[in-house]
């Protein structure tokens, strides 16, 4: 019998209890699910950062600890964390991304907002371009880059991208390194942020590269609060950018009195974006046990020289 500890809170419990012995039966694995194992007898730890168990010294037989989000800032720098981290990679966490990011993406460039606030009896003629005519920059070519960077270039928009290592995605224009980073942005006229939080990307949109941008670009961050420096940001908004869609901020929930609530250049959203389902989950954590009683290497192992 393998042992797996969930610790994540209370509220996720009901849908992982359910959707997991499914998955560990469909991967012949036969797994006592449980919230109060023992430390010495567990196997692998099934977590979400912020659940109960945030010392990882006496889980000694533990042979990975399974995260039950994408990001991973907050759980990797964790000095008791020595066993295998691996992070969430899940169909149902990517498509959800997807479908957010393509409905801000063509909401922008449609230019929905002009029209929807604008049911003032003006007949307003003023036609969008179209995609091929909209350059679109994403941050982050991580699976979710990656998988936004397809939809969008599906539907006609040249899309860049950069990463910190060298990625090659079909019809999509990959960078890399300080160079590639500004080439990407130049004359960007939407900018996506997909990148993982890191001492390297915090800040890394600030009042220099949103100069970068096209006059009039949007700013799209379903990524992490602290990659965009909030003064620089809306600084840059009486200047170069039209727009903002925020999802994630430094501070959650966003403060009732925070200036991006009531700014007219803003749209917050409450950190919706995407999330970890259930469902699909399920699968991405049996197969890791799988593979960790097959002596097989985990899917999606963190990188802890680079913190994701």
């Amino acid at each position: 019998m393998i042992n797996a500890l969930f610790s994540a809170n209370d509220a996720a419990w009901p849908d992982y209890s359910e959707a997991l012995p499914p998955a560990f039966k469909k991967f012949g694995l036969k797994v006592d699910l449980s919230r109060d194992h023992p430390p010495e007898t567990v196997d692998y730890i099934i977590a979400a950062p912020n659940g109960p168990v945030q010392d990882f010294a006496p889980f000694t037989r533990c042979k990975a600890v399974l995260n039950l989000w994408a990001g991973v800032e907050d759980i990797a720098p964790n000095p008791t964390l020595t066993q295998p981290l691996a992070r969430m990679v899940d169909k149902g966490l990517t498509d959800g991304m997807v479908e957010w990011v393509v409905a801000h993406t063509m909401r922008h460039h449609m230019g929905l907002d002009h029209h929807i606030n604008g049911q003032d009896g003006i007949w307003r003629t003023d036609y969008p371009p179209l995609a091929a005519d909209r350059p679109v920059t994403i941050l982050g070519l991580g699976e979710l880059g990656v998988a936004c960077a397809k939809a969008l270039r599906d539907l006609g928009f040249p899309v860049s991208g950069w990463s910190r290592s060298q990625k090659a995605v079909d019809g999509v224009t990959c960078h890399s390194g300080e160079d590639g980073f500004h080439r990407a942005l130049t004359d960007a006229e939407i900018l996506i942020l997909l990148l993982p939080l890191t001492d390297a990307t915090t800040n890394i949109i600030n009042a220099e590269t949103l100069t970068l941008l096209a006059k009039g670009a949007f700013v799209i961050n379903p990524g992490r609060g602290p990659l965009i420096d909030d003064d620089a940001l809306i600084a840059a908004l009486g200047t170069n950018i039209a727009h903002a869609t925020l999802d994630v901020f430094r501070t959650e929930p966003l403060p009732k009195n925070h200036v991006f609530w009531a700014h007219p250049q803003v749209t917050v959203t409450p950190h919706i974006a995407s999330t970890t389902r259930p469902k699909t989950a399920a699968n991405c954590i049996a197969e890791n046990i799988r593979r960790g009683e097959a002596g097989e290497a985990f899917l999606h192992l963190v990188d802890r020289s680079r913190g994701y």
